[in-house]
């Protein structure tokens, strides 16, 4: 019998030719999921022999992720600003950047009692993450799919939720009252870079990645309405695509924003802009 071990270091070999990064963690992972414990108590137990039934079913997710199934999708959770999220194809996978977005929502507005609102909530994480950190606020998700509703909704469950409300809305269209702060992490990517996708991006949902040539259909529909539901001295906080902050700055100004500040991720990329009600 192969001990875990050997097990992890064959199958990061396997993952590896198959062009997976990360392939030894992924490894890891898929493991951990098999025995039902954590990543760091495969590190007490490396010697351990494991047999046919925890093989059979790992062979399984192996040959899945070496396909380019998402390991999220695989695992059917991720990891968020310091909560598992239910994860699966009805919405996009949420990534490390968007956790950088949520620190600085909760650094920027202190105060408890808010009414938020999260346009594009997909999955739900920013929203949500925002509802569980500041229960006193009250918080609005909206999506025009009702996959990633379904989603949300799941995931608002999970962590026991009450200050939340999730309804379905194309952009402001349905949307009434007016909010401390708007959040939106709409899809950005231009439609030309559809060939171009890795093989995992290709199972996110197309709705949540693409916006029209240049990726920024949505936000110039998107930003000048959002003036109009902001109370004054509210705040826009948004993500937005690498090459975008021009565009999405100026865009900000023309419709009426002040204090327009582009920060940058940890990547040093011009990633979300905050921008405030007059």
């Amino acid at each position: 019998m192969k001990s875990v071990l050997e097990t992890i270091n064959g199958g990061a070999s396997y993952l590896e030719k198959r062009g997976i990064e990360d392939a030894r963690r992924n490894m890891e992972h898929l493991l951990a999921k098999v025995l039902q414990c954590s990543r760091m108590q495969l590190y007490t137990q490396f010697d351990r022999p494991l047999e046919e039934v925890v093989l059979a079913p790992l062979r399984e997710l192996l040959k899945k992720r070496g396909e380019g199934i998402p390991l999220q999708h695989i695992l059917g959770e991720v990891a968020f600003h310091g909560r598992d999220f239910i994860c699966d194809g009805r919405g996009l996978i949420p990534r490390p950047e968007t956790e950088e977005l949520v620190e600085m929502i909760l650094k920027q507005l202190p105060d408890e009692n808010l009414q938020i609102l999260d346009v594009g909530c997909g999955s739900g994480v920013i929203g949500l993450s925002l509802a569980a950190e500041k229960p006193a606020s009250h918080v609005i998700l909206v999506d025009v799919s009702e996959d990633a509703l379904a989603l949300t909704r799941e995931n608002a469950e999970k962590h026991g939720l009450s200050n939340v409300e999730i309804s379905r809305s194309d952009l402001f269209d349905q949307v009434r009252g007016s909010f401390d702060l708007i959040v939106a992490n709409l899809p950005y990517v231009p439609e030309s870079e559809a060939r171009t996708m890795t093989r995992e991006l290709s199972h996110d949902p197309t709705l949540a990645l693409f916006s029209g040539a240049d990726g920024m259909d949505l936000l110039r529909r998107f930003i000048p309405a959002a003036y109009g539901f902001l109370k004054p001295g509210g705040w826009l906080a948004l993500e937005i695509g690498y090459d975008q902050a021009s565009q999405v700055r100026l865009c900000l100004e023309e419709s009426g924003f002040a204090e327009i500040e582009i920060k940058k991720d940890l990547s040093g990329i011009a990633r979300f802009p905050f921008a405030k009600h007059h």
